[in-house]
């Protein structure tokens, strides 16, 4: 039986606006990675997904904050750690997070082997530099990065190479879990291809035990991810290994994400790009109902006013929905 790393229990965050208004962008989420298992989260802008990424880590700070639910690394509970016991203990060596548009944020005056040393010395301040040059050289030669980048400054990198420099760096103490916010948004297909192989190799090699990829782009994460799991307005409304969800989705927000992309593997001839209509709610006062279904066409009247479980539909499937599986595919044949 595989070991479990990174288990996430009923996880609450929210955000307090200035005027005092709480604002739940991650609202009871769940989740579950085994060792050497990647997890995929994908959703329209301003579903939670940044959000989650940054409470997973159990560090917060305003106008984030913690609200309830357990964050459990390796056995680990970190949550509503004291801030600093986490930036200390916890970040770096028990999860590390690869933010949106990390190549912009190596400071342009300093050298890349600088950035490895201070993260080696906040944590481990025994070593010497010549032993964190040493361990830097090594890691950068097994990753397929060229060791002369570390007497380099950022600006004389490309972007694909200063993403994959910053993956290095905040993995040079071999987190169990990493987490990657749209690592390769910004690339090109050659330099999104580097870095996804990359974080394949880290994994293949045991430099981190779990990641978690977040994108927009479901299609994606079928090349990168053992499962995925698709959020919306702060909530979980289906997961399912990547192959499912990409080619059998269940929920209409998955269906709709799906169609509004081009799917390589399905060809073009007979898909048609269709826009997912309406808005994500308001998080202030979400709906008392299911969240999506102000923008669903196969939404009934107590779908606006029935609170959603989550259903377990078995081997690791499971949805948020009104209708049942079977109710759901009958519709759906019936649309074609």
């Amino acid at each position: 039986m595989s070991k479990t790393i990174l288990e996430v229990k009923d996880l609450t965050t929210k955000y307090i606006t200035r005027f005092g208004e709480d604002v739940y962008a991650v609202d009871h989420v769940s989740l579950k990675i085994e060792e050497g298992k990647s997890l995929g989260i994908a959703g329209e802008s301003g579903c939670g997904k940044s959000t989650l990424a940054l409470s997973l880590m159990g560090y917060y700070f305003a106008p984030l904050h913690y609200t309830s639910g357990e964050i459990i690394i390796d056995g680990k509970n970190i949550s509503g750690l004291d801030p600093d016991a986490v930036r200390k203990d916890i970040l770096g060596t028990e999860v590390a997070y690869i933010p949106q548009a990390a190549m912009n944020a190596l400071n342009p005056t300093r050298k890349i082997y600088k950035f490895i040393e201070d993260v080696v010395l906040a944590h481990q301040p025994k070593r010497n530099k010549k032993e964190i040059y040493e361990m830097a050289k090594s890691r950068f030669a097994e990753l397929g990065l060229p060791v002369s980048a570390l007497d380099k400054h950022a600006v004389e990198l490309s972007g694909g190479m200063k993403q994959r420099v910053v993956i290095a760096i905040s993995t040079i103490l071999s987190p169990k879990v990493l987490i990657a916010d749209e690592p390769s948004s910004a690339l090109d297909v050659t330099s999104q291809k580097m870095v996804i192989k990359m974080l394949r190799d880290m994994m293949d090699r045991g430099f981190i035990k779990a990641m978690i990829f977040i994108t927009h782009e479901l299609p994606l994460l079928y090349n990168v991810t053992d499962d995925i799991m698709v959020m919306y307005a702060g909530q979980i409304v289906e997961q399912g290994s990547a192959k499912e969800m990409v080619f059998d989705p269940i929920h209409p927000y998955s269906r709709g994400l799906m169609q509004s992309i081009l799917v390589p593997e399905e060809g073009t001839r007979d898909n048609k790009l269709a826009a997912i209509p309406g808005t994500p709610p308001n998080l202030k006062n979400p709906p008392k109902g299911c969240r999506f279904a102000a923008r669903c066409k196969y939404a009934v009247p107590q779908c606006h006013f029935n609170a959603i479980p989550m259903i377990e539909a078995g081997d690791g499937r499971r949805f948020r929905c009104g209708h049942s599986i079977q109710n759901l595919r009958e519709v759906y044949e019936n649309d074609k």
